[in-house]
């Protein structure tokens, strides 16, 4: 059994998928679940110094991606806690690979849950790689890969 869950979560139908994994997995009382939202910056400021100073309204744009990404903080809750979960929350900016490897770190993660996109086109997948392939890479725990049933 699992003692520490993380499921990333950012609204979409394939992240609702790893909300319902979760859910599906039946974690007792004992285990701990941990939500996670990431707000994502805009690709300018992750590019460097002089790409965010020459954009305009960068810190208007995070702030409001960051009340959008509070709102699904708070829907992703509210399914967990519905289902009887013991969950907390964590609202991060940054990118999602680095700030999901480091939670598990933090948190001693056993289980991450994340959900994919299938949709991503080639070209994407191999400029920006693919979020689960990364994590992968980054984290030393178990990881669950959902996906949105309604797509098959």
């Amino acid at each position: 059994m699992y003692r520490k869950i993380l499921v990333a979560y950012n609204g979409t139908p394939e992240s609702r998928s790893a909300l319902e994994e979760c859910v599906r997995l039946s974690p007792g009382p004992a285990t701990d679940v941990h939500l996670l939202v990431v707000v994502n910056p805009p690709q300018s400021v992750i590019i460097g110094e002089y790409a965010m100073v020459s954009m305009v309204g960068v810190d208007e744009e995070i702030a409001a991606e960051k009340k959008k990404m509070e709102d699904e903080l708070q829907n992703g809750l509210d399914f967990l806690r519905q289902a009887g979960l013991n969950v907390q929350p964590h609202l991060e900016v940054g990118e999602p690979v680095p700030v999901i490897a480091g939670l598990v770190d933090k948190l001693g993660i056993d289980l991450v849950i994340v959900g994919h996109s299938r949709l991503q086109s080639l070209a994407m997948r191999w400029w920006r790689g693919s979020t689960d392939t990364l994590l992968v890479e980054k984290i030393r725990c178990s990881l669950l890969v959902a996906h949105d049933p309604a797509r098959q």
